[in-house]
């Protein structure tokens, strides 16, 4: 006697092997959609560190004014300072120009720059700079290599705040040196009897 196929398994539809294998493939295709749904967080390439660059380079060749249409009204500066000090674009381009009257030549070393652009989690754009910036003095030709950081926040393509990070302290030592040296000299090319 036969008996009727009663078993439970008949009950479940039987899968092919080779429809199987599409399953796999259809799971990672909709993550991959959700994946790509969110905007991109990090890049090397955007017109914001394009901006950047151009600042280096017009610092590099003098032309600070290049700098103005880059920057908001209003934006905030901090190179080497705390929050509670900022700068506006105008002051940090005067004291530019004053701290390199020292020098005969500067530069940044393009080859050790790095630039990279991240959205943080308020959705605030920042560019990071990673670079050595490079001087030598009129006076002596003593020359420095200065590491620099600097993160900047754009808002609708302009720089609204920037904070800069380096340690200049052996340039001002050096500056204080030959200050210090030029006054001996001086006082030594006094005529008795001068004060």
């Amino acid at each position: 006697m036969r008996l009727k196929n009663s078993w439970p398994i008949r009950n479940y539809h039987y899968q092919n092997p080779t429809e199987m294998k599409s399953y796999p493939l259809i799971c990672s295709v909709i993550l991959l959609l959700f994946a790509c749904e969110g905007k991109q967080r990090y890049t090397q390439q955007s017109a914001e560190i394009e901006a950047i660059k151009s600042i280096i380079s017009s610092y590099e060749s003098g032309d600070f004014e290049a700098y103005l249409p880059h920057y908001a009204e209003g934006a905030q500066i901090f190179f080497n300072a705390t929050e509670d000090n900022p700068a506006t674009i105008q002051e940090i381009i005067a004291q530019q120009k004053l701290e390199l009257e020292a020098f005969s030549s500067y530069s940044f070393d393009r080859e050790q720059d790095y630039l990279e652009m991240v959205t943080d989690d308020k959705g605030e754009i920042w560019v990071n700079y990673w670079g050595v910036w490079k001087g030598t003095m009129a006076a002596n030709g003593k020359t420095f290599e200065t590491p620099i950081h600097m993160t900047t926040q754009f808002v609708d393509g302009k720089i609204v705040k920037s904070h800069g990070y380096w340690d200049n302290a052996p340039i001002r030592i050096a500056i204080m040196e030959l200050q210090a040296a030029a006054a001996a000299e001086a006082a030594l090319e006094k005529p008795d009897g001068e004060e």
